[in-house]
C-alpha cells in the first residue's frame, strides 16, 4: 500500500533533502509491511548527498532479531564505504530508533539522525529515553525528529490495525 507524501512545506535546501530521503525510507517501510514485518525503512546518505545504504525491517523472513531497518542500512553503507566508520553521514529512518539501533548508530559514528515518528515505547533518541546524550555514548549525533511524521505514523498505525483485524477474522 502506498502512502501519500505531501510536497515539502518548507522551501529550504536542508528540508528538501530531508523530505527526499525520508520519502525513500517510507517506500522501503512499505516493502517491509508487504512482507509481513513492521513497516520501518532506513537510508544512509553520505556528505555528498549520495545514497550509500538502505534497508527495511525483515526480522520475520530472516528469523534475525537484529534485522531492523537501521542495522540493515548501516551494514549496507559500511559495505559500500569499505569501512564501519560512517562519519559525515546521515541516517533517515521512519521510526525513532530503539536502544539497539541507537547503539549501532553511535558505534558507526553517524553524524546526523533524522527520523519520522516518535516511538513512545522504545524510542531511544529522545522519546522514551535519550541514549545519544547519555553517559554511555562517546558520540552525540545531531538528531532531527518529525520529518514527514504524519505519513510515517499513519503507515505504522494502518499496518498494526490491519494485523489486529486479521487476528480477529481468520
Amino acid at each position: 500500500m502506498s502512502y501519500p507524501i505531501p510536497p515539502p512545506p518548507i522551501d529550504h535546501p536542508e528540508y528538501r533533502r530531508h523530505h527526499r530521503w525520508m520519502s525513500r525510507a517510507i517506500a522501503l517501510a512499505d516493502a517491509a509491511g508487504q512482507r509481513g514485518d513492521v513497516p520501518v525503512g532506513a537510508v544512509v546518505v553520505d556528505a555528498g548527498n549520495q545514497l550509500i545504504g538502505e534497508g527495511y525491517n525483515h526480522r520475520e523472513d530472516s528469523h534475525d532479531p537484529t534485522a531492523h531497518a537501521e542495522i540493515v542500512a548501516l551494514r549496507a553503507a559500511g559495505q559500500m564505504r569499505h569501512s564501519w566508520r560512517l562519519t559525515n553521514c546521515t541516517i533517515y529512518v521512519t521510526l525513532e530508533p530503539c536502544p539497539m539501533c541507537v547503539g549501532a548508530i553511535i558505534l558507526s559514528r553517524i553524524s546526523t539522525v533524522v527520523y519520522g515518528a516518535d516511538d513512545v515505547k522504545t524510542g531511544a533518541a529522545r522519546t522514551a529515553m535519550n541514549l545519544f546524550d547519555g553517559p554511555c555514548s562517546n558520540r552525540s549525533p545531531r538528531v532531527i525528529g518529525g520529518i514527514l511524521e504524519e505519513t510515517c505514523r499513519q503507515q505504522l498505525q494502518a499496518w498494526f490495525a490491519a494485523r489486529r483485524q486479521d487476528r480477529h477474522h481468520p
